[in-house]
């Protein structure tokens, strides 16, 4: 039986092999998506929500470097958005995509606005899923608390109790087999079977471990002025506030929010609820040719 999508490689500046996963028709009309996951995240969180967009346009989802299949860099001060910056760059070149509209979840949303910054001619939409400017700070402690710490090797059922620790407040209504689905798209089967992390523990460093005051990410969502936009939050999200939420709609005016009743940090795209409000965005602003 046939992928659902195709793997490709290519090199980043620096030489790094970097993997995308590759959905749907180069040839649809509709403006591509381009998908980025969170911190230790990978492409394999998009698989349900590509293929449901995949019959009528593209969709690229991207391992950051680290992640999943892209090469662990020798050097972790490269874990850092100005270098995501340049790769992200490099996958619309060998891409070809020319225009697309991103969908970037924790992390990647942040990557997204900063696009906005560097890049706004390449970006016909953004959704933003479960990140905004301000960071809540309970929820930066709690991926403290686990990013790049390394568990051992598990057995299926130990790993879906070790997400369920991990992710149980912000999924509530998980039944077992959910989380065991939780632990084959988080995590890696080794040869042995067992499942181990799907990311270099070093990605987290430069995230977990920065010095004085937060970043201000108010300049990069402020960039997306011009740009149409769907933020999504969780309902229970210890990353993105109500307050935080409510600035962002008075920042910009025409913003399309929507809440997921029942989720945390971060939603996976596939509840009823955000899956209507992507289509509804796409069929808005992604229709045009690129």
């Amino acid at each position: 039986m046939a992928m659902d999508y195709s793997e490709h490689r290519f090199r980043a500046q620096d030489g790094l092999e970097l993997f995308y996963r590759d959905y749907g028709d180069r040839q649809s009309g509709g403006v591509p998506v381009l998908c980025l996951a969170g911190l230790t995240r990978n492409t394999a969180d998009f698989h349900d929500l590509a293929l449901h967009l995949a019959p009528h346009r593209r969709v690229v989802a991207f391992d950051l470097r680290g992640r999943g299949q892209s090469a662990h860099d020798p050097n972790p001060a490269n874990y850092a958005p100005p270098t995501y910056m340049s790769d992200i760059g490099h996958l619309l070149t060998v891409t070809g995509c020319d225009k697309v509209i991103v969908i970037g979840t924790s992390l990647g949303g942040l990557l997204a606005m900063a696009l906005g910054a560097v890049r706004a001619t390449a970006l016909a939409g953004v959704i933003i899923n479960d990140i905004g400017p301000e960071i809540d700070p309970r929820g930066v402690e709690r991926i403290s608390g686990y990013a790049g710490k390394t568990p051992d090797a598990m057995t299926l059922d130990q790993a879906a109790e070790h997400m369920r620790g991990l992710f149980g407040q912000a999924f509530p209504d998980f039944e077992t087999e959910q989380w065991r689905e939780e632990a084959r798209r988080g995590m890696r089967e080794r040869e042995d079977g067992l499942l181990v992390q799907d990311y270099d523990p070093a990605v987290a460093q430069n995230a977990t471990e920065q010095d004085g005051d937060p970043v201000d990410f108010w300049p990069y969502f402020n960039s997306l002025a011009q740009i149409p936009v769907l933020a999504i939050r969780g309902e229970l999200s210890d990353i993105l506030s109500v307050e935080t939420f409510a600035a962002m709609a008075a920042a910009k005016p025409d913003l399309v929010q929507v809440t997921c009743p029942n989720r945390g940090h971060a939603p996976n795209l596939s509840e009823p609820v955000c899956l209507a409000a992507i289509e509804a965005f796409l069929e808005a602003h992604g229709n045009a040719g690129h």
